[in-house]
């Protein structure tokens, strides 16, 4: 893509991380790229030797033009450190996880100075995305560096996303809400399983629907979620409260009806 990125008419990348989301990723990028993956899990690496998509060691694959970090938020720092001394000057260096502000930080602090450091989250996953990426949404959390606006015009252009650039500091204010009351509801909901499935209204298949999209994350992805972001504390706390008011309401309600049942 030499209309975009700085590099060979067809740019390497390097993906670190070769469970779903790594996957995902891919097979979406492997039309315009040349992609070597690396994953600590060696069966899961293996698995990589299709097409355009090669396994590769940790070396080689860290010397890539553009170096994607599909790894949980709590492997992130030992990952970084394991690819710094192996990044050319010039690469590009993103994230793919939850949170951002934490990832931000450790990329920062752990890369060299001679590489662009971008935080993205897709705001999807491979449930949502079995039909296509493309209407999807991204977020682009500038780190260091400018090449941020060609990462997020080929990503708009040629893989029809919707780009929202934010810092990491107001993508995870955001997503506290977004991702972590979605996730809690549910977490709760799978508990309760089996649900119904025959006399059901459009809003329970909804929500069951947005339950199934999220059914089979990673543990990890959870964790990030409610503890890697500083802000999800606070509006789990929130959530909980104002379920328990509801539930002492309802309460309530039942107490001022029991004289009325009596008569």
């Amino acid at each position: 893509m030499p209309s975009l990125f700085p590099f060979s008419s067809c740019p390497s990348v390097g993906i670190f991380g070769f469970g779903a989301f790594g996957q995902l990723i891919a097979r979406h990028l492997a039309p315009y790229f040349s992609l070597l993956v690396h994953d600590r899990n060696a069966d899961v690496s293996a698995s990589a030797g299709q097409g355009n998509v090669r396994c590769a060691d940790l070396v080689a694959t860290a010397a890539c033009d553009i170096v994607i970090l599909a790894v949980p938020v709590s492997q992130m720092a030992s990952v970084i450190s394991d690819i710094s001394s192996h990044l050319r000057p010039g690469a590009i260096v993103l994230d793919v996880g939850s949170v951002k502000i934490e990832p931000a930080r450790l990329m920062r602090a752990g890369l060299p100075d001679h590489v662009d450091i971008i935080g993205t989250h897709p705001l999807f996953g491979p449930q949502s995305a079995r039909a296509g990426i493309a209407g999807l949404k991204i977020a682009i959390c500038p780190v260091r560096g400018q090449r941020f606006r060609r990462v997020a015009a080929f990503l708009r252009r040629t893989l029809g996303l919707n780009v929202f650039v934010v810092t990491p500091e107001e993508h995870d204010r955001e997503a506290a809400i977004v991702q972590g009351v979605t996730h809690l509801i549910a977490k709760v909901l799978v508990r309760m399983d089996p649900l119904p499935t025959r006399m059901t209204t459009a809003s329970f298949d909804l929500l069951v629907g947005a339950t199934e999209m999220v059914r089979h994350d990673a543990p990890g992805v959870f964790w990030a979620i409610e503890n890697a972001n500083p802000h999800a504390g606070a509006v789990r706390e929130q959530f909980f409260a104002l379920a328990m008011e509801v539930r002492d309401q309802l309460r309530a309600d039942q107490s001022e009806l029991m004289p009325l049942a009596a008569v």
